[in-house]
């Protein structure tokens, strides 16, 4: 069985999207269709632009999706997914790709999402953090110890865990996790706490947008962040997309339930290879490839 997976923010790059443009009319004019509905040529950001400006909140989310959606679309008769899953902003991407939201509505709630968690990141300054060579509970446990605000944010495989919250918590469970025998516990270069209770502003606001959003049943189970299990109810996916912004990405447990229910096949669609590489720590046995 093929499972699709669609990366998150941090897999963009200066020229993403490019090759796609010039090759094929139907991307280029998807392209074209988002930087009308975005107000800005973004793929001029994407094709031409620097590191810096592909880091800015209102480019970073919308020119992953859009890399990874227009792909997808551009694949035809041979995108035929029996799941998908998406890393964080990624879950929009296959909630496109597999028929729940349109294109336009999907960007339209991707490019909000950044928006409103830019805006919740300028209220209190918090971070991210990288903890590798721990396990899952330990890290909990730690975080549970540390006064402030700090939780588990993105299961990422075993052994590699990363944790969100207020900038003086994460700097103290940091020192806490080093201490604990972490190989490495190191602060992320981001704009804040993602997923993680420091989002919620930014989540009471997606749920105002979701709320106004057709959403229909995908052609297949998408295995959501929230419950790590596969959901195909619109109800049920809108409710999870909500809860997403302040909850833990279970990025293991969905790709563990995947194999579970039957996945052999791991496909990534969008730039960067980082979610190959984390199915194969998280089982070694799973045949990775990227969609071209």
């Amino acid at each position: 069985m093929r499972a699709y997976i669609f990366p998150g923010q941090g897999a963009q790059f200066t020229g993403m999207g490019k090759e796609l443009y010039e090759r094929s009319g139907e991307a280029k004019e998807l392209f074209e269709k988002a930087n009308d509905i975005l107000g800005f040529r973004i793929t001029d950001i994407m094709f031409e632009g620097t590191a810096e400006q592909l880091k800015e909140t209102k480019v970073t989310q919308p020119a992953v999706f859009l890399h990874s959606v227009i792909l997808a679309k551009t694949l035809g008769e041979t995108f035929r997914p029996d799941m998908v899953a998406g890393h964080s902003l990624g879950e929009f991407s296959a909630l496109v790709a597999a028929g729940a939201l349109t294109f336009e509505d999907g960007l339209k709630l991707v490019s909000q999402r950044a928006l409103a968690m830019q805006k919740a990141c300028e209220i209190t300054p918090s971070t991210m953090a990288a903890v590798l060579g721990l396990e899952d509970k330990v890290v909990e446990d730690v975080c549970n110890s540390v006064e402030g605000i700090v939780v588990a944010a993105n299961y990422n495989c075993p052994g590699q865990l990363v944790i969100s919250g207020e900038t003086s918590a994460v700097e103290r469970a940091c020192e806490a996790l080093k201490a604990a025998g972490a190989k490495r516990a190191l602060i992320l270069p981001v704009g804040g706490a993602f997923h993680s209770p420091m989002m919620e502003p930014a989540r009471e606001e997606l749920a105002e947008a979701i709320a106004k959003t057709a959403f229909s049943k995908p052609v297949c189970p998408v295995y959501q962040n929230v419950p790590a299990t596969a959901v195909t109810d619109p109800e049920e996916i809108k409710a999870n997309l909500i809860i997403q912004l302040t909850a833990p990405v279970k990025w293991t447990q969905s790709v563990q339930n995947m194999i579970a229910d039957g996945a052999t096949q791991f496909i990534e669609v969008g730039p960067g290879n980082v979610l190959q590489g984390l199915v194969k720590k998280i089982n070694k046995d799973a045949e990775t490839s990227a969609a071209e």
